[in-house]
């Protein structure tokens, strides 16, 4: 027999519901080339991404930036971002999958590392809040992990069961996240990561967000 209680998703929003990559890779080699380094493809992206993202930026210079440069990249970084998002859309799609989940008697919030007064509005501005009983994102330095927001996520919302919680994001922070928390996690190969490096998270790895949410409810009712 399967668990009580509403199944619920906790979406990622950059690389996983937003496909920004465009957006992404650029304001990255915006931001390296006040370093002077040279820019990076998609692919050489998902080889090297990881959280926090000082040590991504490591990987990029074979060393850590200093507090002076990082702080230097993450204004650039974020000033480019906000330039370019705009032509940025949702994923192919999530509206359906959206909607379908919250008629099926599901619940799902999304959770995200973008600035919080930035993330609400862009939601808001592609008409899907009213899907999430929760839209959060980060609130203070960037630089983190997901982990402990993901705490003060779920807790942050009455009637949801960590055990049928999953965790849809397209990098292994997400999975970490799940972890965390004791929810589970479906890692999407569309975002941040390829299949290579996501596969090492354990937990199942899809090239689709439909496939995630037929993993998601199966996840959940196990």
């Amino acid at each position: 027999m399967g668990k009580q209680g509403r199944a619920h998703i906790v979406w990622d929003w950059n690389g996983t519901l937003f496909h920004d990559n465009d957006a992404i890779i650029g304001a990255t080699n915006a931001a390296s080339a006040e370093l002077g380094l040279e820019p990076i493809t998609l692919e050489q992206y998902r080889a090297l991404y990881c959280v926090p993202v000082p040590k991504f930026y490591e990987r990029l210079m074979g060393r850590l930036p200093t507090g002076a440069e990082w702080e230097i990249m993450d204004e650039v970084f974020h000033r480019y971002y906000a330039e370019h998002r705009v032509r940025c859309g949702l994923t192919e799609g999530a509206i359906d999958l959206l909607a379908r989940w919250r008629s099926d008697g599901h619940s799902q919030s999304l959770l995200s590392m973008y600035v919080h007064d930035e993330l609400v509005p862009l939601v808001r501005g592609f008409g899907i809040e009213t899907h999430f009983i929760r839209v959060e994102g980060r609130v203070g330095p960037s630089g983190g992990s997901k982990a402990e927001h993901m705490v003060r996520h779920l807790r942050a919302m009455t009637g949801v069961d960590p055990e049928r919680t999953v965790v849809i994001g397209d990098a292994a922070d997400d999975a970490v996240a799940a972890l965390h928390v004791g929810a589970q996690a479906v890692l999407y190969t569309g975002g941040s990561h390829g299949r290579s490096s996501l596969e090492g998270a354990g937990v199942p790895v899809v090239d689709t967000l439909a496939e995630a949410v037929v993993e998601a409810e199966r996840l959940a009712a196990a």
